[in-house]
Parts: C-alpha cells; structure tokens; sequence
C-alpha cells in the first residue's frame, strides 16, 4: 500500500514538475511574440518557472541514473 502511494506522489511531482516547465516556456514565447524584451516581466517568469519545473524534475529522479 505504501508503495503505491509513493509511486502516485512520485508521478505527480514528474507531471507538475513538467507542467511547470512547459507553462514557463509558453510565457517566455508569448512574452517575445508580443514584443517584451530579454528583461520583460513575462520572460523573467517565464525563466523561473521553467527552471524551477526543471529542478524538480531533476530532483524527483532520486537515486536513477
């Protein structure tokens, strides 16, 4: 029973981890698309979401290789 449970909070740490990431690229296009520059308030965001998502993701790998 645990061992479920951990499998279930393990994929939906990957699923959110990955969801952060893609939200933070959609920032970073939609940011550019509409004409805010590399220090625009939407692709700062967009920056740190992406790479927040991705160090969890990183993280949430554990012990694999």
């Amino acid at each position: 029973m645990i061992a479920g449970v951990q499998r279930a909070y393990l994929a939906s740490t990957r699923l959110l981890s990955a969801a952060l990431v893609l939200v933070g690229v959609a920032m970073v296009a939609s940011t550019i698309v509409r004409g805010g520059g590399p220090l625009a308030l939407g692709v700062l965001l967009g920056v740190m979401l992406a790479l927040l998502g991705a160090g969890r993701l990183w993280l949430a790998r554990g012990g694999e290789s």
